[in-house]
């Protein structure tokens, strides 16, 4: 049967050829993916792998599981660890609402002051209040009849450290969550003539649940993963972090410490899973309607909410200055003069002030490379159209670190690098493995911030310079990353920050001619140098805050060119 005469055929879809800018986005995205695949899944494929080995590298499938979980003191480390990190969680998260709840829910005066001095501990090593403690506590502390014949050995120590090195993220986390709360509620509670019980259990409290739920997941995930107080005031106190550093320097057994890193790196993501589970359900609840909550003074729940932060922030400034004081002791506890002379490191440590040097410089690179790149990649995920799939999967790796502790970190880059058949094992004991390290370490919360940024620019920039045809690279360097700066400046200052002061993955990665200034003050603290020690923290305390210091400034500065920027 012959077709109708002038029958019309169907119209065939032409797909549009893949553009010069959408080949520089997909070869962004594999650069991203390549990168993430030596630096971070590489290493930790080889930390897996050697768990399944012996230390002839032969396969012994879970040999060396079931030998971990038949020895009594690594199956107690790991109950050590996790009702450590339970106790500590229980308290922080209280005392972190009360003063988040002060600062975003009262009419106290000194807000600005208040919350300048919650985020000190993020700018010391974790090493500090450990330090501090053993200065009013230890064997011959001021204060040490207070104990009655306790000690602050152990893990009474390890919690009221780590109360204070796990309580700014808190803060930060909480207050988040209760700045986000619709003041319309509150109207209609008023109105109803609710309690201020009520109101508090009805309103405020479910809307900030998830931000407590994502606060202790935080928290805990902080505590059962840190090294460096433990390693400091733990005594005989074993956890699994300290228990991984005791396999793989003191022992040379790299197998084991690979099972205790696998066993280590299991809480650590079961609680980055259930804080994004937190987060998505935090990020639902917000209203594109709500209304900001503005506190009106009312003098009974000020006064009790000021004398709460008075007496939390006059305890954090306490302990840094106990610190500090212990710094400039000549001789603890016989000779109480003071003096300069333990900032002389020379004395101390071969390094000297060269470990100084080295936590800057690694720092530098870290922030000069790290926030350009991150941002660059973030960038790619973000605007690129093709290749979803491949998307997806970079993207999910870009949250992976966040999860992984430093400590296992370190085992799996040692693993990794230092493996002879390995082309990139130059890297090995140079300054180039310790900026790697610190980068894949802290690479999620860049990444989050510059997507985050990235997604409050209007996409007719980009529409609006392909119609003009105009390369993206050129749309990139004039509209995008001048929008951006300050964003750009906010992730490099928290990877200088977070690097300075870290010593979980760098204490297994470090040569002598390269000992970065926090590994040197766990040495000094073996060494019984306390007041050495002591100086080291100080001085990174003082580097950290003095970068950020011009952060603040350069902020403000880059925030008028900005405004600036979009008025013109």
């Amino acid at each position: 049967m012959l077709p109708l005469a002038g029958t019309l055929e169907a119209p065939v879809r032409v797909r549009p050829q893949p553009s010069a800018d959408d080949h520089l986005l997909a070869g962004i995205v594999l650069l991203a993916g390549l990168f993430l695949a030596l630096a971070l899944a590489a290493p930790l494929g080889a930390l897996l792998l050697k768990s399944f080995q012996d230390d002839r590298g032969g396969f012994v499938g879970l040999a060396n599981y079931l030998r971990y979980f038949e020895t009594p003191a690594l199956i107690g480390s790991l109950w050590n660890s996790l009702w450590v990190a339970a106790v500590s969680t229980a308290i922080v998260l209280p005392l972190a609402f009360g003063y988040a709840y002060a600062l975003t829910r009262s009419a106290i005066p000194l807000k600005a002051l208040f919350r300048a001095i919650a985020l000190i501990p993020i700018l010391a090593p974790s090493l500090l209040p450990a330090l501090a403690l053993i200065y009013l506590f230890g064997n011959q502390g001021m204060l040490k009849p207070l104990l009655m014949g306790g000690t602050i050995y152990g893990p009474a120590g390890i919690i009221v450290s780590q109360v204070f090195y796990c309580f700014p993220p808190a803060v930060l986390i909480l207050a988040t969550a209760l700045s986000g709360v619709d003041a319309r509620l509150y109207e209609a509670a008023e109105a109803l003539r609710a309690s201020r019980i009520r109101v508090l259990r009805t309103v405020t409290l479910p809307a900030a649940r998830y931000g407590m739920v994502s606060a202790g997941f935080v928290v805990f995930t902080l505590v059962i993963t840190d090294f460096g107080i433990p390693k400091v005031i733990g005594g005989s106190f074993n956890v699994l972090a300290t228990d991984v550093y005791k396999q793989v320097v003191g022992q040379q057994n790299f197998q084991m410490g690979a099972v205790v890193g696998m066993v280590l790196l299991a809480p650590a993501v079961l609680a980055f899973a259930a804080d994004q589970w937190a987060q998505r359900r935090q990020t639902a609840t917000v209203s594109a309607r709500a209304v900001p909550y503005v506190p009106k003074p009312r003098p009974g729940r000020d006064l009790p909410l000021l004398i709460f932060c008075t007496i939390l922030s006059l305890l954090m400034v306490g302990l840094i200055g106990v610190a500090a004081w212990g710094s400039l002791i000549t001789f603890w506890p016989w000779n109480l003069s003071l003096t300069l002379a333990n900032y002389d490191f020379a004395r101390f440590d071969s390094a000297g002030w060269g470990s100084w040097w080295t936590s800057v410089r690694m720092a530098a690179w870290t922030a000069a490379i790290g926030a350009p790149l991150v941002f660059v990649f973030a960038y790619g995920m973000e605007r690129a159209k093709r290749l979803p799939a491949l998307v997806g999967l970079v993207r999910f790796a870009a949250t992976v670190p966040l999860a992984v502790p430093g400590l296992v970190l370190g085992i799996a880059y040692i693993l990794f690098f230092n493996a002879p058949e390995n082309p990139l094992g130059f890297l090995y004991g140079t300054l180039a493995i310790l900026v790697l390290n610190s980068l894949v370490h802290f690479y999620t919360v860049g990444h989050l911030a510059s997507v985050t940024a990235l997604k409050q620019l209007d996409p007719e920039f980009e529409s609006v310079a392909a119609s003009l045809k105009v390369p993206l690279w050129r749309t990139f360097l004039a509209v995008t990353l001048p929008i951006s700066l300050p964003v750009l400046l906010d992730v490099a200052i928290y990877l200088f920050v977070n690097t300075m002061t870290t010593v979980s993955a760098v204490v297994f990665l470090y040569a002598p001619d390269i000992k970065p200034a926090a590994v040197a003050l766990v040495q000094m603290d073996e060494a019984g140098q306390a007041s050495a020690a002591a100086a080291m923290a100080m001085t990174i305390l003082a580097t950290s805050a003095a970068v950020k210091g011009l952060h603040l400034a350069a902020d403000r500065a880059l925030a008028h060119r900005t405004e600036a920027w979009r008025r013109a």
